[in-house]
């Protein structure tokens, strides 16, 4: 129990040190590219405020974390679709995500599963300073990965993940830089533990689970060798519980806080008109190697630790299971406003027949947030076994 609890009391303590003050007018949030990897596609955890590491395995895990996947049953496969920013969706500007993944365990030891997920941006019209149409673009990105899942013991899991992403978002040429699609090679690894006790009444189920994605080389869209951008690294630690485990009845919840394992912005050196200069005045500089900034990105903020804490995003809900075959979901999403301000309310309900589970996740934007606006997720999911 006390191997669980410990990814919930992180999660708290997060949450408390984002009232500390800060100037937001210097604090910038981290820059990556191919963005669409942070996204979560399942709507189940999507339901519980994108919190996936605390909920019950299934083949949504290559997400967030794949060692889940031998926990899950024999085989599994899983299909989401968004219909992204809906209320905007008009015509040729429709804006989508999909996700597809699938698993397959072999005996009680080891497994191995797949996923692709797509996103399609809509049509994006290009103009140049005086507002001119110069072209129309479909920008789109997509990524595929595979991943080997492999028991450590009874109760304790380990994952390894790699990954194929190309990120196409224009083309021409744009300030004298050429345009063109980004790609790059990327990996996973996750730990995760999982067991059952007799607390409030029997068999409850609680879990922990730490994973780094999106490990990789930086993506180039344009032909400037020196313009790159790192890929959303990302270190998540998440943690569930599930109780009230009878017949009928069952609770189950989850928490996790993310950190972007990529560098700050630091705060330049400005000129006489307050123009920045190259010169920093404080922080570190980001032009760094991959393997630097996975450690230096934990203490690089200019602002200090404060700043530093900022860049967690933190995220919570519950769900209750009625006979194991009707659910409902709610949780919370937060990111620092100075960080991206992310913030939104989840709700989200769920039906399962036999092996066969339907879920839906609604998505509400909260505090001015710059979240995407009424977003809906839809999952389709098929379990051949029940949780082992």
């Amino acid at each position: 129990m006390k191997k669980y609890i410990i990814p919930l009391v992180l999660s708290c303590c997060i949450l408390g040190a984002w009232q500390a003050s800060a100037q937001k007018q210097q604090q910038k949030p981290p820059s990556v590219g191919a963005s669409f990897l942070q996204i979560n596609p399942d709507a189940r955890s999507s339901g519980v405020g994108d919190a996936p590491t605390g909920m019950e395995p299934d083949a949504n895990a290559l997400f967030h974390n794949a060692a889940k996947i031998v926990f899950a049953g024999d085989w599994g496969v899983s299909a989401s679709y968004s219909p992204w920013m809906w209320e905007m969706n008009t015509g040729s500007s429709n804006t989508a995500m999909a996700y597809i993944s699938g698993f397959k365990n072999f005996g009680d030891k080891e497994g191995v599963g797949m996923s692709v997920k797509y996103f399609h941006h809509g049509e994006v019209t290009f103009r140049d300073d005086n507002g001119n149409e110069m072209q129309k673009y479909k920008p789109k990105e997509f990524s595929i990965d595979a991943s080997y899942a492999r028991k450590l013991g009874n109760n304790l899991a380990l994952a390894v993940s790699l990954r194929y992403i190309r990120s196409d978002l224009g083309s021409g040429t744009f300030n004298g830089l050429e345009q063109k699609p980004a790609q790059a090679g990327a990996g996973d690894i996750g730990l995760y533990y999982q067991s059952h006790a007799n607390h409030i009444d029997f068999d409850n189920r609680y879990c922990w689970g730490v994973s780094f994605t999106n490990i990789g080389n930086k993506l180039k869209y344009t032909d400037d060798a020196q313009r790159k951008t790192f890929l959303p690294m990302n270190l998540r630690i998440g943690g569930g519980y599930s109780f009230v485990h009878t017949t009928d009845h069952m609770f189950t919840l989850s928490a996790e806080v993310n950190k972007l394992l990529v560098p700050t912005p630091p705060i330049y050196v400005e000129d006489i008109n307050g123009v920045p200069t190259s010169e920093i005045e404080k922080g570190k500089d980001p032009d760094r190697g991959i393997a630097e900034a996975l450690f230096s990105s934990l203490w690089d903020a200019p602002g200090g630790f404060s700043e530093e804490i900022r860049e967690f995003t933190a995220s919570g809900g519950i769900e209750y299971a009625y006979q194991r075959q009707f659910f409902v979901r709610a949780g919370y999403f937060r990111e620092h406003p100075n960080k991206g301000h992310r913030q939104h309310a989840a709700a989200g309900i769920g039906v399962k027949i036999k092996a066969i589970q339907l879920d839906m996740a609604y998505i509400m934007p909260t505090d001015a947030s710059l979240y995407r606006r009424k977003t809906l997720k839809f999952t389709l999911l098929y379990n051949l076994s029940p949780e082992k």
